[in-house]
């Protein structure tokens, strides 16, 4: 099989652009919940079923539908290798439920992977909608006229009390999970970070790791989303969470202020004996290069390291995953090689970045 043009670089082009407040936050990202009426929900679907669902989904694709979108790939879950569906994982253009659990799972996406629409995932139908840095507007507007497209085909499942039905109750009403990945190195530094998230959840919003629910908050990144659902307009969680996000940054800001005026001779030699080891280490865990690349990230913002760019960070985010390490050198590899594989790609990036 020919290499899929989403395994061929780590960095969607979507990320190589600076997006608002890209100092603090990543990306924005929307996701859409929608299923069939009168189709059972993925989880109880018979494989007939999940199929005729998938192939039902997949025509609006192909009969030009979303040609607005710049050019789309259309890729079934059962031609790829379990690396390839790694790498999608890594780089967030599906689910690690899509990847693990859909016999009849379809992913529909955008040339820059800036939108991914995973089928028979959780849902029949998951609209997501990728934007760098703080531009969860904009990544609302893209999955709405999306979501639009595909209800002038599909009769979705709806109740007018209720609003979109999902196989997740969590997700009933609107169907919106709109989130920021933000990096939030200076509130974990100096011990503010327990206190901020603990007030984030309290006006309504959740707080997980890289990869989402169930996962850790590797590298000092913290993925922010809304949890309610139902009661609210996508605009309303929209501006809630937007307006959240603005007063986490301001916080992490200050605790980066902070820490020049009055720890600089600490945290500068935090952050250089970080780097230091990125460029010299023969091997290292994805766990302490997270952790590094955080510190070196840290850095870069804060005026201290001008040796590497931001695109070269964003990169290795994703290039040092097991997945991408492994599909870039077309095997699987043990752990202690993959350590060795990253440490010597590390190096490398970061001497052609200096």
């Amino acid at each position: 099989m020919a290499k899929r043009k989403f395994a061929k670089e780590a960095l969607s082009r979507w990320m190589r652009e600076q997006g608002p407040d890209a100092d603090v936050v990543l990306s924005s990202r929307v996701r859409l919940a929608r299923n069939l009426r009168g189709s059972p929900f993925p989880i109880m679907a018979s494989p007939a079923q999940s199929k005729a669902v998938m192939e039902q989904l997949l025509a609006v694709a192909e009969n030009g539908r979303l040609n607005g979108l710049g050019g789309i790939d259309i890729i079934r879950l059962s031609e790829l290798t379990e690396l390839e569906k790694m790498v999608l994982v890594e780089k967030h253009l599906i689910s690690p439920h899509l990847a693990n659990e859909s016999k009849n799972g379809a992913l529909i996406l955008s040339d820059h992977e800036d939108v991914s629409i995973m089928i028979n995932e959780e849902d029949h139908l998951r609209i997501q909608c990728l934007r760098p840095g703080l531009q969860v507007q904009q990544a609302w507007s893209t999955a709405s006229l999306i979501d639009d497209v595909f209800e002038e085909e599909i009769d979705y499942a709806f109740d007018e009390k209720y609003g979109y039905l999902t196989s997740c109750p969590t997700n009933v009403g609107t169907g919106i999970r709109a989130s920021v990945m933000m990096h939030l190195p200076a509130l974990v530094i100096t011990g503010q970070i327990n206190r901020i998230l603990s007030a984030v959840t309290q006006v309504g919003l959740a707080v997980r790791g890289l990869y989402g629910e169930g996962s850790e908050a590797t590298g000092n990144l913290f993925q922010v989303s809304n949890q309610i659902t139902l009661g609210q307009s996508e605009q309303e969680i929209i501006d809630n969470l937007f307006q959240v996000v603005r007063q986490i940054i301001e916080h992490e800001r200050g605790a980066r202020t902070r820490l020049l005026t009055e720890s600089r001779a600490r945290i500068e030699d935090r952050i250089r004996r970080s780097y230091g080891i990125l460029c010299h280490a023969v091997i290292i865990d994805s766990k302490e290069a997270a952790q590094r690349l955080s510190d070196v990230r840290l850095g870069v913002h804060m005026g201290i390291l001008n040796q590497v760019d931001v695109q070269t960070l964003n990169e290795l985010l994703v290039a040092t995953q097991p997945g991408f390490l492994q599909q870039a050198n077309g095997t699987e590899l043990e752990p202690e090689q993959r350590d060795i594989k990253r440490a010597a790609m590390i190096r490398n990036r970061l001497a052609i970045s200096s």
